[in-house]
C-alpha cells in the first residue's frame, strides 16, 4: 500500500498527553484515591476508543484500496481487450506474437494474426521501424490506421483514422477549382470569317466545350467570344489529369479537318485559398500557357507549383505585326528615359543570343544612349567562337562588350537592364544585375517556364518565332529612320535566325524570311554567316563518335551517350543530337554528356511528334516543343539515361503532362 493512501496513525501529541496525563494521574491516586480511580477509568477509555478509531479507519482505507485496484485492473484488461484500438507485440523478426481480440477483425482470412509477418499487415510498416520512426499511417484491408510504434518494447498501438481520411479526402474532393479556357487566335483566325463562317464555328466550339463539361459536370459560362470561365471541383479536376485533357486534342481534331488552326489554353487555380486568390491563380496559369505557345493547360496551387499537360503542336505565327510595332515604340520610350541600358543573353551563349543583343545595343543607340553588352569571355563556346574573334576586329562594336564586374560598377536604379534569348534569372549571365535596377526587360521566344525573370517592367515573348534575333529584327524596324546596321552587325542577327532554323528548315515561318528578308537588304553577308558556322574537323569527329554511340531506345526514340570522363561543350551535342534527327526512322533524339562544369547535359530534338519540352522540364531543364535542354547535378551518364528513359516511358504510356 502506498504512503498516500494510508491513514496516519495516532499522532506523537496525543501520546505525550495521554504520558502526561498518566503522571498526574500518579499525583491524584496519591492525595485522592476515589478521583484518582474515575480518572484512570476515563483515561482508560479514552485510549480504548482513540485506538478503535484508528484501527477502523485502517480497514476502510485497505478495502477502499483493495475496491479500487480491482476496478483499475477490471479497467485495464477492458482497455486492453475490449477497447477499439489495436494492440500489437512483435518479435525481433517482424513477426506478431500477440494482439488484441480488436485486431482478430482485420486477419482476412486467418482466424488471428498471431505468426504473420508485421510484411503483411503493411509494407511500409517493417520500414518505418527499422528507420525508427515514431509515427506511420498504413492501409489495412479498406480502413486507414494511425500507428505510434514503441521499437524498443516491440509494440505498436493503432487506432482506426477511415472515418477521419474519408472527411479529410470529402474536403479535398469538394473544394472548388476556378478555371479559364481561352481561345487561342480566335481574333486572327474569324477576322477574315463572314457571319455565317464565324456563327459555325462558334457552334461547333461551344457543342464541344458544353458536352465535355456536361459530362464532367463542371459549370461552364462563356464570358466573351475568345474566354470561358469553368467552374468545378478538386474530384473532377482529378479525373481530367487522369484524362491527360482529352479536350485539347477534340477541339484540335475538329479544327483541323476544316484547316482552322485554332486551339485552346486551359488556366486553373487550386488550392485551399479564397476565390479571388483562386481567380488570381487562374489567371496567372492561363497567361503562363500562352506564353509556353498555346495548346495546352496550365495548373497552379497556392503554393506556386505549376503542371503541365498538352503543349503538342508548335505554336501558330502571328499573322500581324502589331504587337511588334507596340513593344518596338514601348521599348524605344523606356531607352529614352534610361541613363543607360545593359544587354545580356544567356551562359555560354549563343549566335541568337550575342546576335540579339548586338541588335538591342543598334535600338540603344538610335535613341541617342549608350549601351553595353555583358558577356563573360570565359563561356565563350566554339559555337560562337569564330563570330566573337570578327566582333574584336571591329573596335567600335567591341568596344560595347563588357565583364559581369565593370556591369556591376555601372548599373544603378535608372539603367535599363535588357535580357535577351532567355527568361530565367538563373540562366543570364549575371544574375545580380537583375537586383539592382528597377527597369528590365525579357525579349524571348522560347515557351515560358516556370522559372521567371521577377516583375519585368517589358516582357516580349513570342514562342512562335524562330529566335529571338527574329524579334529583334522586327523591333528595328519600328525605331527612328536614322538607325544604320553596319554589315556585321546584320550579319550577326542573320546568324542567329539561320543557326536557330536550321538554315530555315524548322520552326521558321513568312515572318523569319521577311527579317532575313530586311537584314540582307542592311547588308547581312551570307558567306560571312558560313564562316561563322565552319566547324574544325576534331569536332566533326568527336561529334561523329557521340553519334556512334546513338541507340533506338522506342518509337523512334534515339538516345546517344558520351564516355564516362570525356567532356562535351553543350553546342557539340546539340549538334549531335540534331544530326541523330535526320536519320531514317528518328522522330525525336537525346544526347547526353558530362559537361565542363561537371554537371550531366541533356540535349533533346524532335520533329513535333515528341515534345522534348515537356520531357526536358520534368529534368528541371526547358525549351521549345522540338527543341529543349537540361543540365543535371550530382548525378552520373547512367542515372541520367535511366532518369530519361523513365520519363520517356511515362510519356508514352501515360500522356504528356508535367
Amino acid at each position: 500500500m502506498t504512503k498516500f493512501a494510508k491513514k496516519p496513525k495516532i499522532s506523537r501529541h496525543f501520546w505525550i498527553i495521554y504520558l502526561l496525563s498518566i503522571v498526574l494521574l500518579a499525583f491524584i491516586w496519591y492525595y485522592e484515591w476515589t478521583l484518582g480511580l474515575l480518572m484512570t477509568l476515563l483515561l482508560t477509555a479514552s485510549i480504548y476508543y482513540t485506538v478503535r478509531a484508528e484501527q477502523t479507519m485502517l480497514h476502510e482505507t485497505e478495502e477502499y484500496i483493495t475496491t479500487l485496484s480491482y476496478r483499475v485492473k477490471k479497467v485495464g484488461e477492458e482497455a486492453l481487450l475490449e477497447m477499439p484500438i489495436g494492440i500489437v507485440l512483435f518479435s525481433e523478426d517482424y513477426r506478431v506474437e500477440w494482439t488484441n481480440p480488436y485486431m482478430n477483425d482485420f486477419s482476412g482470412d486467418e482466424e488471428t494474426l498471431v505468426g504473420q509477418s508485421l510484411q503483411d499487415l503493411s509494407e511500409e510498416l517493417v520500414t518505418c521501424i527499422k528507420e525508427d520512426k515514431n509515427e506511420a499511417w498504413i492501409q489495412i484491408g479498406d480502413y486507414e490506421f494511425q500507428t505510434f510504434i514503441k521499437k524498443d518494447e516491440r509494440l505498436l498501438y493503432l487506432f482506426d483514422r477511415t472515418k477521419q481520411s474519408e472527411i479529410q479526402h470529402l474536403y479535398h474532393n469538394e473544394q472548388t477549382v476556378l478555371s479559364i479556357i481561352f481561345l487561342d487566335n480566335y481574333e486572327e483566325i474569324t477576322q477574315g470569317m463572314d457571319d455565317t463562317a464565324k456563327s459555325h464555328l462558334n457552334s461547333q466550339v461551344t457543342s464541344i466545350l458544353n458536352k465535355w463539361s456536361n459530362e464532367y459536370g463542371i459549370y461552364l459560362k462563356r464570358t466573351s467570344q475568345e474566354r470561358f470561365l469553368a467552374v468545378m471541383n478538386q474530384e473532377i479536376l482529378n479525373q481530367l489529369e487522369k484524362s491527360k485533357f482529352e479536350i485539347l486534342d477534340e477541339v484540335r481534331e475538329l479544327i483541323s479537318n476544316q484547316n482552322v488552326p485554332l486551339t485552346l489554353s486551359y488556366g486553373i487555380g487550386v488550392g485551399p485559398v479564397s476565390l479571388p486568390e483562386l481567380g488570381e491563380l487562374a489567371q496567372s496559369s492561363l497567361d503562363l500557357a500562352l506564353g509556353r505557345g498555346g495548346d495546352q493547360v496550365a495548373i497552379k496551387d497556392d503554393t506556386g507549383k505549376v503542371r503541365f499537360y498538352g503543349g503538342k503542336t508548335n505554336p501558330m505565327e502571328k499573322r500581324t505585326r502589331v504587337r511588334a510595332r507596340v513593344i518596338s515604340h514601348a521599348l524605344k520610350e523606356l531607352v529614352k528615359e534610361s541613363d543607360r541600358v545593359l544587354i545580356m543573353g544567356h551562359k555560354a551563349p549563343d549566335m541568337d543570343a550575342v546576335g540579339a543583343a548586338i541588335g538591342i545595343l543598334k535600338i540603344a543607340q538610335a535613341n541617342e544612349k549608350e549601351g553595353f553588352i555583358v558577356m563573360d569571355e570565359d563561356e565563350i563556346d566554339t559555337g560562337v567562337d569564330k563570330m566573337i574573334d570578327e566582333v574584336r576586329e571591329d573596335d567600335e562594336l567591341w568596344s560595347h562588350f563588357i565583364s559581369r564586374e565593370d556591369a556591376l560598377d555601372m548599373v544603378n536604379t535608372e539603367t535599363l537592364l535588357v535580357v535577351v534569348d532567355t527568361h530565367k534569372p538563373s540562366m543570364v549571365v549575371e544574375e545580380k544585375l537583375l537586383s539592382k535596377t528597377e527597369h528590365v526587360v525579357v525579349i524571348d521566344h522560347h515557351r515560358r517556364a516556370e522559372e521567371f525573370i521577377s516583375d519585368p517592367t517589358l516582357v516580349y515573348m513570342e514562342p512562335y518565332a524562330s529566335s529571338t534575333a527574329e524579334l529583334v529584327t522586327e523591333l528595328l524596324e519600328y525605331q527612328p529612320k536614322k538607325l544604320k546596321l553596319s554589315m556585321l552587325e546584320a550579319t550577326a542577327l542573320l546568324s542567329g535566325i539561320i543557326v536557330d532554323t536550321k538554315s530555315f528548315t524548322l520552326r521558321t515561318g513568312s515572318r523569319t524570311f521577311d527579317a532575313a528578308s530586311y537584314l540582307r537588304s542592311k547588308g547581312a553577308d551570307t558567306i560571312l554567316v558560313q564562316k561563322f558556322m565552319k566547324e574544325d574537323l576534331n569536332v566533326y569527329v568527336r561529334r561523329s563518335q557521340l553519334i556512334e554511340r546513338a541507340e533506338i531506345y522506342r518509337d523512334g526514340v534515339a538516345i546517344a551517350t558520351g564516355n564516362e570522363g570525356e567532356t562535351y561543350g553543350p553546342v557539340l551535342i546539340a549538334q549531335a543530337a540534331d544530326t541523330l534527327l535526320t536519320m531514317s526512322g528518328v522522330v525525336a533524339s537525346f544526347v547526353i554528356s558530362e559537361r565542363k562544369d561537371g554537371r550531366i547535359g541533356i540535349s533533346a530534338r524532335s520533329l513535333g511528334d515528341v515534345n522534348v519540352q515537356v520531357v526536358m522540364e520534368r529534368m528541371s531543364g526547358g525549351g521549345h516543343l522540338t527543341n529543349a535542354a537540361t543540365q543535371l547535378e550530382d548525378t552520373t551518364i547512367n542515372d541520367a539515361k535511366a532518369l530519361l528513359q523513365d520519363i520517356i516511358d511515362e510519356y508514352f504510356e501515360g500522356g504528356t503532362s508535367e
